[in-house]
């Protein structure tokens, strides 16, 4: 049985939150004195929401989930640290599929945290006897990347839910590039999984990356533990503004998703064709994963003609391939026309 209590840190679950100004006085007053702000008027001068209230209603009423089970954070960088924090010290560890986003293992390693080795198979996909066999009774989390980060492709959603329901601790669910799918991903599930956490970006459908926030969903009660010790103003006023004002044209996003499928399926194509490439591998995410002969060369002639790519040819099962996000028609014809003269 899945239990919050016996997971967080005797530290966190003792921790009494630091209380801003912001939490001390809600509401709306004439003269604020109590934050040791500017008083004078730049439009910036005051602290934002450390809630960030209207901005969670706002995609709660998108993604049909309570604001209650949303965490936002500098970029999902900052919620991945702090689930760390939360729930894992020294002695504990966490099993972290490779190839992955490797922001899980850094964040393993400054915290101190060890990680248990498993791949997944050879399509990339997560091989649920091995990742459950590498768990132990230190086992804190595990870390699923769908639609993965080298490889593009989702994971199997049996196999995740094989997981949430066979593992009594938490399963964090990345699901940074799931509107590039057909997928609703994991976010409806919620409810039923206690032990689950999901998180998804305005970084890459949304166009949003320059302001880095990052959604992390959770029961109210995980959602509750990172609250008390995220930093109390981590989202800024102005990252507030540009999201709100972007969430409220979702068509947009629609149209941008629409055409960028379209190009990933074109760019597919038109890379099969090249004498050079080996293999280009199924993709779910707006990016798309490349085995090329002499990836290292390719990848520096690529650069002299000024087109920057991803040489991923270090990472685990990505021998010789290059990771190449899908851009505009006119990019990935410039992309496709050079590759093609090497």
């Amino acid at each position: 049985m899945f239990n919050l209590q016996q997971l967080i840190r005797e530290n966190v679950l003792n921790l009494k939150p630091y209380s801003s100004a912001r939490d001390e006085f809600k509401g709306q007053a004439s003269v604020y004195l109590d934050a040791n702000e500017n008083p004078y008027d730049t439009g910036l001068n005051r602290y934002p929401d450390p809630h960030q209230i209207e901005l969670k209603k706002k995609i709660a009423s998108i993604k049909k989930v309570s604001p209650e089970n949303i965490l936002l954070g500098n970029g999902s960088d900052e919620p991945i640290d702090l689930l760390f924090r939360a729930f894992c010290e020294m002695g504990d560890n966490v099993v972290i599929p490779q190839p992955t986003y490797g922001m899980y293992s850094v964040s393993a390693n400054i915290n101190n945290v060890t990680i248990m080795d498993v791949n997944l198979t050879t399509q990339f996909d997560v091989d649920v006897e091995q990742t459950l066999k590498a768990c132990n009774e230190n086992t804190k989390l595990i870390f699923l990347c769908s639609p993965n980060n080298p490889s593009g492709n989702l994971l199997s959603f049996n196999r995740i839910e094989q997981i949430l329901n066979q593992f009594n601790r938490l399963v964090i669910v990345d699901e940074a590039y799931i509107d590039f799918t057909d997928s609703e991903g994991f976010v409806p599930l919620l409810k039923h999984y206690p032990n689950l956490v999901v998180l998804q970006t305005l970084s890459k459908a949304w166009g949003l990356a320059a302001i880095r926030l990052g959604i992390c969903f959770a029961a109210k009660e995980i959602i509750e533990v990172l609250n008390k010790i995220k930093p109390p103003y981590n989202i800024s006023l102005l990252s507030q503004q540009v999201a709100l004002e972007a969430l409220s044209k979702e068509d947009q996003k629609n149209e941008w998703v629409k055409q960028l499928v379209a190009e990933r399926a074109w760019l597919k194509a038109e890379l099969a064709k090249i004498n050079r490439v080996i293999e280009v591998y199924p993709s779910d995410a707006n990016f798309l994963l490349v085995k090329i002969h002499d990836a290292a060369n390719v990848y520096q002639k690529l650069v002299d003609r000024g087109i920057i790519v991803r040489d991923r040819s270090r990472v685990t099962q990505c021998d010789n391939c290059l990771r190449i996000t899908v851009g505009t028609p006119t990019q990935n014809q410039i992309l496709i026309r050079e590759l093609s003269a090497l």
